[in-house]
């Protein structure tokens, strides 16, 4: 029954999709304007140029459509709204849970360049070292940018580093922000997730978020604007852990009752409480020379909690003395993330200029709460300062452009421009308390000994050692040149060529040539054939997390080394050096009528020297290696490039408005990614070469954590008060992967379907409600014998999550 109600639902917008080509050949109105004929600045020099007059595919988002549903978090809505966007909902992973990681076209994070303004946007301090998707990556963590002081959101979906630099071998995601003058509004969203979680016999409303939020535009004088925006944000955690069925305390008459009515649901497993307070400004003023001064900048403070797993009261590393039940450590996660920009741009003889400068920054502080240090006894405190990273980037830039009617037939526009950039990557150690080897000894329930060391550090998560504390920075410069020429009225030609230099790995060079060609006013065919990079972040290069385990007296170092250390340089490891890549895309713009389009693109994506972080690498030959070059250490990891990758893809995307007069307005629209990642070679150690440096689960995480076909179905109806939105997203197959092939298993392909409505109750006043996830889906369960005895019972690789259905209810008023 639950089948065919899903499958009936899910049909519906997908048949009122495929009536729209029939209709489509009616006489319209016209319709509200197609969010792709709108202005792009993404990916084309050009001042005048549209979505679907471009050499390459840009979707374009007004902040109206990226709020339909009921979430939040940017990151979570541009899963909903672009088809080859992916974001996954990861726990039990430490930092990764409070600075999640998005992928766009199924590559790493950290290829997808995000602009704001289309200034590029710094990148997060944590690099994610755990076994979440986008392992070894240090991204832009998009979730800092509130909704309310978004305009609109540009995708550029083609490489364009020989256009904006490293990183952009996905693409480019573009954040423009609200340019008003006057005006303003305030909404206020609740909701909570009302569930039955699948398999787990229990009912939950949970993952309770508050948001409130607002904008205000002002005048200033005749000839600029600011435009203020403030929003905050609490989210209660969610549970969907299964019980635990072992032993908690020792096997003892005296505990049979302890026993009996202990709290089974002793884990946190789903999203951890998070509380944001952001506030965000754009500002413009015209001179009276005809140029404009601008400004833009924005903080977030972001409190998240990431638990841990639970230490059960006869565990090894549990004192007794201090909880006599086992206790569930929790990492705590304070990010502060700012960013201040300004220039100036205008005209002069004939030549358009921009000049600015950038600064960001975002800094994540860790503290753990809720635990102890064994090795400090039953006197070691329970909160810790586990220490920082820090991330800074000043970016200055200067763009020329200037359009010609004489230099060639038909217009030529042409541009250049330089870039400097300095960054710099911190780790503050953390208190003593939170990472020293203390003299107790590990002690059973007792306190009788059991071995001569405890675990060092607080538990579940040590803090950052002296030895592990960083301060590195560096610069780059780049300069570019770039043409666009149009011939004619069908035809479209552009090519970009860049020179980067970085202070620590040396220079590269990268191109781009794109075309259009028009065979009429509604068919044409768009093509570019580009060479990419990634420079490898900071965090890569320097990032250390080491800890000292004592083995039969003898103290090891255990952790993550700097690629440039002793350790990794006497394993093979060195210098970084950039990820290159090479992108061709072909696709077409069919444009029906004014009111329908239709754009499909294919792609092929192949990388490079793609970086990595190695399994961790022990026994005695590594030992050995280590030794003879005077590194006293057990197990270690560091960064390395070699990955070799290949990505095959389409994206195809159609939207049709409708207007029905005294009936009402009705927008349908679909977009379809199939993507396919594989790759294509894997490093073999020079030194050791039976050493696996990089897993098999690691290799199908790069070619499997992303759904291999997506399709979003959407249709937006508004009659008199009323707005009805309902979007319908399948999320094809993902697989969880392991070591042994045995323990492989699928995430079957899901319909996620969505359904709000909203009525103008006044002139200023909206009132709405909705549903995500209507139909309480949940991912396929993990099989038994890889779910922890039954407590983590759905896999974080599922790419909607596994919270259930949220519902919620939104009201806000404008003026």
């Amino acid at each position: 029954m639950k089948n065919f109600k899903k499958q009936l639902l899910a049909a519906a917008p997908l048949a009122l999709l495929l009536a729209s080509p029939a209709l489509a050949q009616e006489e319209t109105s016209g319709g509200d304007e197609l969010r792709q004929s709108q202005i792009v600045v993404t990916g084309t020099r050009s001042a005048d140029r549209t979505a679907l007059e471009t050499a390459v595919p840009v979707d374009v988002f007004p902040v109206e459509e990226l709020t339909d549903t009921g979430r939040v978090e940017l990151n979570q809505i541009l899963t909903t709204t672009v088809p080859s966007f992916n974001f996954n909902q990861t726990a039990i992973n430490d930092g990764t849970d409070i600075v999640r990681p998005a992928t766009l076209r199924g590559l790493a994070p950290d290829q997808t360049l995000v602009l704001v303004n289309g200034k590029r946007r710094h990148s997060a301090a944590l690099v994610n070292i755990n076994g979440s998707v986008g392992r070894g990556s240090a991204a832009v963590d998009l979730n800092t940018i509130p909704t309310t002081a978004i305009g609109s959101v540009q995708v550029l979906r083609d490489g364009a580093s020989a256009q904006y630099g490293s990183d952009a071998i996905a693409g480019v995601i573009n954040v423009l922000l609200r340019e008003d003058s006057s005006g303003g509004g305030v909404n206020v969203r609740y909701g909570a997730h009302v569930t039955d979680p699948e398999g787990l016999n229990r009912s939950e409303i949970d993952g309770q978020t508050t948001t409130v939020g607002g904008w205000a535009g002002f005048g200033l004088g005749e000839d600029g604007f600011l435009t203020v925006s403030a929003e905050y944000s609490l989210r209660k955690r969610t549970n969907r852990a299964g019980l635990d069925p072992r032993q908690q305390f020792p096997d003892l008459p005296e505990f049979d009752e302890a026993e009996r009515t202990f709290n089974r649901l002793n884990h946190n497993y789903g999203n951890g409480r998070a509380e944001n307070i952001n506030g965000f400004f754009n500002a413009g003023y015209t001179l009276d020379n005809g140029a404009e001064l601008y400004a833009f900048g924005g903080v977030q403070d972001r409190e998240g909690e990431s638990p841990g797993f639970y230490r059960r009261a006869i565990d090894a590393r549990n004192i007794a003395e201090i909880y006599p039940a086992g206790f569930l450590p929790v990492i705590g996660g304070d990010v502060l993330d700012y960013s201040l920009g300004g220039g100036i741009r205008g005209t002069a003889n004939e030549w358009d200029y921009d000049f600015s400068v950038v600064k960001g920054s975002n800094e994540l502080d860790y503290s753990v709460n809720n635990s102890l240090n064994a090795s400090l006894g039953p006197t070691s405190q329970t909160s810790f300062d586990a220490g920082s990273l820090k991330f800074d980037q000043l970016t200055f830039n200067a763009d020329i452009v200037r359009t010609f009617d004489t230099l060639l037939p038909g217009t030529t526009t042409l541009a250049f421009g330089a870039e400097y950039r300095d960054e710099n990557f911190e780790i503050e150690a953390g208190e003593e308390a939170s990472w020293i080897q203390g003299p107790f000894p590990a002690t059973d329930y007792f306190g009788n000994p059991i071995s001569p060391t405890a675990a060092a550090g607080s538990q579940v998560f040590p803090g950052f050692t002296p030895e592990s504390a960083v301060d590195e920075g560096r610069d780059a410069s780049s300069i570019y040149g770039e043409v666009e020429w149009e011939p004619n009225d069908r035809t479209l030609l552009s090519a970009a060529l860049r020179y980067e230099d970085y202070s620590d790995f040396g220079d590269t060079t990268t191109g781009k040539i794109a075309g259009r060609y028009d065979f009429t006013d509604q068919v044409a065919i768009r093509g570019a054939i580009s060479t990419g990079f990634r420079a490898p972040s900071l965090q890569q290069q320097y990032f250390t997390a080491i800890s000292t385990n004592f083995i039969d007296g003898v103290p090891f170092e255990v952790g993550t080394f700097p690629a440039t250390s002793p350790a990794a340089i006497a394993l093979g490891g060195g210098q970084l050096q950039a990820e290159e890549s090479v992108s061709y895309s072909l696709g077409t713009v069919i444009t029906p009528t004014p009111d329908w389009f239709v754009t499909i693109d294919a792609y092929r994506i192949d990388i490079d020297d793609q970086i990595f972080l190695t399994e961790n690498l022990g026994g005695a030959e590594v030992q050995q290696v280590l030794a003879d070059a005077g590194v006293n250490a057990q197990l270690v990891r560091f960064f390395q490039n070699g990955i070799k990758t290949g990505t095959t893809g389409i994206d195809i995307v159609t939207k049709y408005d409708f207007d029905f007069g005294d009936m009402g307005d009705l927008g349908v629209s679909a977009a379809f990614n199939y993507s396919k990642t594989e790759v294509t070679d894997v490093p073999q150690n020079q030194v050791i070469p039976s050493l696996t440096l990089f897993g098999r689960d690691r290799t199908l995480t790069l070619e499997e954590s992303a759904p291999e076909t997506k399709l979003i179905l959407s249709a937006d109806y508004g009659y008199k008060i009323a707005d009805f939105n309902v979007r319908a997203t399948r999320f094809g197959d993902v697989v969880d992967p392991s070591n042994n092939p045995d323990n492989d298993f699928t995430l079957e392909a899901d319909w996620i379907i969505d359904a709000s409505v909203d009525f103008q109750v006044s002139e200023r006043v909206s009132l709405g409600l909705g549903a995500d996830n209507v139909l309480d889906e949940y991912p396929t369960m993990t099989p038994s014998n890889q779910s922890f005895n039954g407590i983590f019972p759905y896999s974080s690789r599922s790419p909607y999550g596994f919270s259930g259905r949220y519902v919620y209810a939104r009201a806000s008023y404008s003026w």
